[in-house]
């Protein structure tokens, strides 16, 4: 699998960076989507995605590099060259999340409300991500003899990028469906931490790119149990309070 696209006179022009504009635009296109469906003022999902994007890849940078410290060691400069892949997508994940608190305290509004609209994108454009770590040859799956293997680093192997974009694409779509039926605040937030960390989970035991592990599991599949406790408490918290409030109501 060739990396490179194309080139611009000398400079290359990486499917990982294409795929990965694609994704931020797609991203932008569904927030500004939903943020009028929410009532809000036209661009305010403009300005949700910069600061989401922003603090993402800053996230998803610094957990890359934390991750494969020694080999940024020799060679400090490449941390700064996200264009040729290298972004983790749990530490974009915390990285976005800590824009969305920012901009909610900036405009002194509800955080659960502009969560849902925050993970909306997510799986969107997590499904249009992986296809350009397909592209580039990265997060690549372990060995396999099944019709569906591609050849990686000189075997045959699990397309693990393809199998996740899948997934993503079916989260999205309960995702768009969910937010369409305007939940309670909160509703769509849960079921996305609920919905995708199980999948990531099952798909990083197929990987085969070099991972540390503790007690037989990686960090990605650590974290997913993590966000998924944190999705199953939300959840609970969502119902018990629909509940008193239904019981207020109620003569």
């Amino acid at each position: 699998m060739n990396p490179v696209a194309f080139h611009i006179f000398s400079w290359p022009v990486y499917w990982y960076g294409i795929m990965m504009a694609t994704a931020f635009l797609a991203g932008i296109a569904n927030w500004n989507f939903f943020a009028r469906r929410q009532g809000r003022e036209p661009g305010f999902g403009s300005e949700l995605a910069f600061w989401m994007m922003v603090c993402g890849i800053v996230g998803a940078r610094v957990a890359y590099v934390a991750a494969n410290f020694r080999d940024f060691a020799a060679d400090p400069l490449e941390i700064i060259r996200i264009y040729r892949g290298g972004l983790v997508f749990y530490g974009g994940l915390i990285g976005a999340a800590a824009g969305v608190v920012g901009v909610a305290r900036a405009r002194r509004e509800p955080l659960l409300p502009m969560a849902d609209l925050a993970v909306s994108a997510l799986p969107l454009g997590h499904t249009i991500g992986r296809i350009g770590c397909f592209l580039n040859g990265c997060c690549y799956g372990s060995p396999t003899d099944c019709a569906c293997g591609v050849f990686v680093e000189g075997a045959l192997r699990h397309p693990t990028q393809l199998y996740e974009a899948a997934f993503n694409g079916a989260v999205y779509l309960l995702v768009f469906i969910l937010f369409l039926r305007r939940p309670k605040p909160g509703t769509v937030l849960a079921c996305y931490l609920l919905a995708y960390p199980p999948g990531r989970f099952a798909i990083e035991f197929l990987r085969g790119d070099p991972r540390i592990h503790w007690l037989g599991l990686n960090a990605a599949q650590l974290t997913s149990l993590a966000l998924f406790g944190i999705g199953l408490a939300l959840w609970r918290w969502l119902r018990r309070r629909s509940e008193a409030a239904d019981s207020q109501e109620s003569p």
